[in-house]
């Protein structure tokens, strides 16, 4: 998958922007606060209609406006050339492809992977568990329905349940949502685990490309950390939530099930978060963005488009070498910064950003932009 244009109204800063796209690599160069990332924060909103900034889809609509518009024109391996309308409204949002309205999540996900590296990444290494747990389910979700159903099984159960501790149920009430809610979180468990060990493979592969200490690199990988680990039934989390309901209604909320579930990244087997250095976290983290580009790569069978904002300066020119050659060179990637890599500028196409107006530039003036 490529992007060819996109068309943004009222998003954010950028009043009225329409940026052409089209050959392998693009390059958004301005100083901060210009739109940059702006723009590659609506072009992410192609995979799940989740901002990688923010969860307040309220806060990406102009001030004063009634609603923002994105429109994504891009050459599809299996659609061809194809189009995608999204309106943001403080209730909602609208999606529409090719002419034809989107109702069900579930039939959009896993059409246009994007992968977005930003200066946040880091948090996925020493964040909360919530940030790790977001990106396994939207990995997984994305290409794999079924996932993504039981996902959604499981939160709308903990949600009436969580109104029914808040109320102060009783038993024969919590158990007619436990009952489902059991099925979902032993699907659930088992599915993250075994995607996990599936995605440790790439990710493995990818650290070992990208970071290359001496004499050798590292062992990355992940350990899941699941209060269903070990393959614990249906059955045997009705009876954790039962024997744990005095608890629950006290602090009225479920304090046990995968939505507590935790992912450490790790290094030879040990935390990465707390032996990890500056830089093995860097790579790290890079190896995971790699690791998801793959998996999309693999299981969708399209080639995902890779978001890079405001990364590429951070990272030393031999780790910046390694991470553009674990990139498959087919791939679309679409970088901002404040100065463009010092790395064969010649090979990107360069738009200059200055009050969210976006203007191609001459590789030779853009390099001493």
């Amino acid at each position: 998958m490529r992007l060819q244009r996109i068309t943004l109204q009222h998003f954010r800063n950028l009043a009225a922007a329409t940026v052409e796209f089209g050959g392998a690599r693009h390059f958004l160069v301005g100083p901060n606060g210009q739109g940059k990332s702006n723009l590659l924060e609506a072009v992410g909103l192609l995979t799940a209609l989740r901002s990688f900034r923010t969860s307040d889809a309220r806060v990406l609509i102009a001030h004063g406006q009634a609603e923002a518009a994105v429109a994504c024109d891009v050459e599809h391996e299996r659609s061809g050339a194809t189009r995608v309308e999204l309106r943001l409204r403080p209730g909602g949002k609208e999606i529409v492809v090719d002419g034809v309205a989107v109702t069900r999540l579930a039939d959009y996900l896993g059409q246009f992977p994007t992968v977005v590296l930003s200066s946040q990444d880091q948090q996925l290494v020493r964040g909360a568990p919530g940030l790790r747990r977001r990106w396994l389910d939207l990995t997984l979700a994305a290409t794999d329905r079924g996932y993504l159903r039981v996902l959604q099984a499981y939160h709308r159960a903990l949600a009436e349940r969580n109104a029914l501790l808040r109320r102060g149920a009783g038993a024969a009430e919590l158990t007619a949502f436990e009952r489902p809610m059991a099925e979902a979180a032993a699907a659930l468990v088992a599915a993250r685990a075994s995607g996990l060990e599936r995605l440790s493979a790439q990710v493995r592969r990818a650290y070992a490309r990208i970071a290359q200490a001496a004499p050798a690199p590292e062992a990355a990988g992940f350990a899941y950390a699941a209060q269903g680990a070990g393959g614990v039934t249906a059955a045997e989390w009705l009876a954790r939530w039962e024997a744990g309901r005095a608890r629950d209604l006290q602090m009225r909320t479920t304090m046990t099930g995968p939505h507590r579930d935790d992912i450490d990244f790790t290094l030879d087997g040990r935390p990465a978060a707390d032996v990890g250095s500056e830089g093995q976290q860097r790579s790290l983290v890079l190896a995971l963005r790699v690791a998801q580009a793959h998996w999309f790569q693999e299981h969708l069978g399209l080639a995902p488009l890779i978001l890079a904002d405001d990364v590429l300066g951070e990272l030393d020119p031999g780790r910046r070498e390694r991470f553009w050659a674990a990139l498959v060179p087919e791939w679309q990637v679409i970088a901002t910064g404040t100065v463009l890599p010092g790395d064969e500028p010649r090979a990107w196409h360069v738009t200059q950003v200055e009050a969210g107006r976006f203007q191609p530039v001459a590789v030779d003036e853009g390099a001493n932009a």
